[in-house]
């Protein structure tokens, strides 16, 4: 099989290697300057590998129109420009780089036990257990809903100051407007509306204060001290509710945008990758918060759309993890694209919690990922190259994985048929059995 790769970084290496290794006769092309020149009809597939989505798209239309309807695989982050793809390059096959890396990463934070954790066309989990059986979440029991008492213990918990202020405000308000009128229905024998109706218009000074006679000395003591108690909780609501608006926060004081505070699992870096990690596990019901340093990132807007908290800060900052309750998390899951910035948030992370379970994503260096592991007791270290490499090569070569995970350094990959296969074993099968590739068919990305 004549394959001619597009690409020129590590993850295109790693392609070009297990395809290599699987039989595959490879031709590189770093750039489409010679592409008239080394498209040839002996080419049976070209594959297109690039973390930047529009040269992959430019690189897309100009293979088609050198050389019209020949086979083409595209790796994509953005569905948008993958639908632009599909509908404009017949023949054309999109990989999504989430798709790759996301069941690596989603089945370790959800519990240890498993290596993956993937979504079937029919909406059904599928995982992989650390001694390769394949599991399903209802007879594994390994999807656990959030209950009610994890739910309620969110609620009403702001993580920042001024939706505490906020908060506490609004709650001295209250009691004291319901102080107002258990008095005067008990002390005064008013009828509860309108005893409810003078304690408003105390609170908010929009009436006089009507003053029965004989009122008692503990009456006016008390009084005294709620009108100064509401003038301090007037100005902590005003200040909190100000900043709120004008601040354009992505947290909530309640609500699915709340900060969890246990059984939650914490994603710091909300690229495309940590966005599509914090949905699937909003999908199993569980509560997450993304932690980002860039307030200005492509994927902020998009997670205050989905109902995703969203923490601003740095993930490697232990006082910040302090706050989002790590000790009583599930997990946390150091998924930002800089191998250095996850070392730091598991280095963190492990001064805070020592037995908390840490997924960290790392990419071409499997000397520091080995030491990170070995150092920080990392439960699962997800090397983005060899998973999305042998991804990548597996379904240009027909095999239509499902996942691919790694073991150490062993990488792995499950099939849409149920089987778990090392990725080594397929190296060393000389690459006999290959099976020949029908034409990849334009699909939903």
């Amino acid at each position: 099989m004549q394959v001619l790769l597009i690409g020129e970084d590590a993850l295109a290496d790693a392609v070009a290697g297990y395809l290599s290794a699987w039989g595959a006769q490879v031709r590189r092309l770093d750039a489409p300057a010679d592409l008239h020149r080394e498209l040839d009809t002996t080419t049976d597939l070209v594959v297109i590998v690039s973390r930047d989505d529009i040269r992959v798209l430019r690189h897309a239309l100009l293979v088609e129109h050198v050389r019209p309807g020949i086979p083409l695989l595209v790796t994509l982050f953005d569905k948008t420009v993958a639908g632009e793809v599909v509908r404009s390059v017949p023949h054309c096959t999109v990989v999504s780089m989430t798709d790759a890396l996301v069941p690596a990463l989603l089945g370790p934070c959800i519990t240890d036990e498993l290596l993956s954790l993937s979504m079937t066309a029919a909406g059904d989990h599928v995982g992989v257990r650390r001694n390769l059986d394949v599991v399903r979440p209802r007879s594994a029991e390994i999807v656990r809903k959030r209950s009610v008492r994890e739910w309620l213990h969110a609620q009403f918990r702001p993580l920042d100051g001024s939706n505490r202020s906020l908060l506490t405000g609004l709650t001295g308000l209250v009691a004291i407007l319901v102080l107002d009128t258990v008095l005067g229905v008990l002390a005064f024998h008013e009828p509860v509306l309108t005893a409810l109706w003078n304690a408003a218009k105390t609170l908010t000074t929009v009436g006089p204060i009507v003053v029965p006679e004989h009122v008692p000395g503990w009456y006016q003591a008390l009084s005294a001290f709620t009108l100064l108690c509401a003038l301090g909780f007037t100005a902590l609501f005003t200040a909190g509710l100000v900043d709120r608006v004008t601040s354009g926060r992505f947290t909530g004081i309640v609500g699915a945008r709340a900060v969890p505070r246990r059984g939650h699992v914490i994603v710091v870096g909300l690229g495309q990758v940590g966005i599509r990690l914090c949905l699937e596990v909003q999908r199993l019901g569980i509560a997450v918060v993304a932690v980002e340093r860039d307030a200005g990132a492509e994927c902020v807007p998009l997670a205050k759309y989905l109902g995703i908290p969203v923490v601003f800060g740095r993930g490697g900052d232990r006082f910040l993890l302090q706050k989002l309750a790590l000790s009583k998390a599930r997990a946390i899951v150091a998924a930002s694209s800089d191998v250095m910035d996850n070392i730091s948030v598991a280095a963190a992370a492990r001064a805070i919690a020592p037995d908390q379970n840490i997924v960290l994503r790392s990419s071409g260096n499997e000397d520091l990922t080995a030491e990170s592991q070995s150092l920080f007791r990392i439960a699962t270290a997800c090397d983005t190259n060899l998973i999305g490499g042998s991804f990548i090569a597996a379904t240009a070569l027909g095999f239509r994985p499902r996942a691919a995970f790694t073991v150490g350094h062993r990488v792995y990959v499950l099939l849409a048929d149920g089987t778990v296969h090392q990725v080594e074993e397929w190296e060393t099968a000389a690459a006999a059995k290959v099976p020949e590739v029908p034409a990849p068919a334009g699909g939903e990305p």
